[in-house]
């Protein structure tokens, strides 16, 4: 079932070409990685998927809908490069906040969360405020805050910011397990040495225009991730 469906999609900031006609679709339970140096559109890209912004032209569907109304949302969730929330909220106070927002209700939730804070190690800062806690440590806490709901898409915006090793080999594992779980995932990342070994699939944006898409066996053919990107951007 195809989860992602951008069809001639582009879109202009006055004279600027941020999307220039870019098609291409996401099948449930992939991992797929846009990629692109800065200015390339991503963000633009990421802004349609979450209905922030109309595009001028094109259409963009999710789950058969189109991006930005309210049974599409439902169904996502969307971790900015910098998670950020009420500082003098406690982590489980932020939990908790999300799994509302979700339609949890009370008496489910607190497993949810618990559960959650679990598999992101962050247990014992439960009752920590926001304000005190780490870079690396809110971003743990907004990746607890996908795995609340139903989720079925996952929108991450540069995961690996901010986490040490340790983080980002316990980020790549959570990932990995959800790819069991067929929930698909969206990663919008520059390190590409993290996403080579996660994604299924990629596609790389370049001023605006989409200049591979596909399986990444198939594109890389045996080189790095980085080499290919670099040939292909240049």
């Amino acid at each position: 079932m195809s989860i992602v469906q951008a069809q001639n999609l582009s879109h202009q900031y006055g004279s600027y070409q941020a999307l220039d006609n870019v098609s291409f679709e996401i099948q449930e339970g992939q991992c797929f990685a846009l990629l692109g140096p800065n200015g390339a559109g991503k963000t633009t890209f990421v802004k349609i998927m979450l209905g922030l912004q109309n595009p001028k032209s094109g259409s963009l569907n999710l789950f058969d809908q189109k991006a930005g109304i309210a049974e599409a949302r439902a169904q996502i969730g969307y971790l900015p490069e910098k998670f950020s929330f009420y500082p003098y909220y406690k982590v489980k106070d932020t939990l908790e906040f999300h799994a509302a927002v979700s339609g949890i209700s009370k008496s489910q939730s607190g497993s949810e969360i618990e559960l959650a804070m679990q598999k992101l190690k962050i247990t014992e800062l439960a009752n920590k405020k926001l304000s005190n806690l780490s870079k690396g440590q809110l971003q743990r806490v907004g990746i607890a805050s996908l795995l609340l709901g139903n989720k079925r898409l996952l929108i991450l915006d540069e995961p690996f910011s901010g986490l040490d090793p340790i983080g980002i080999k316990d980020l790549k594992d959570l990932l990995r397990e959800l790819k069991k779980s067929n929930i698909t995932l969206f990663i919008n990342s520059h390190i590409l040495s993290e996403v080579e070994p996660l994604c299924d699939h990629f596609g790389i944006l370049n001023r605006g225009q989409l200049l591979v898409v596909g399986e990444k066996n198939q594109l890389l053919k045996g080189k790095s991730l980085e080499d290919y990107f670099s040939e292909i951007v240049q």
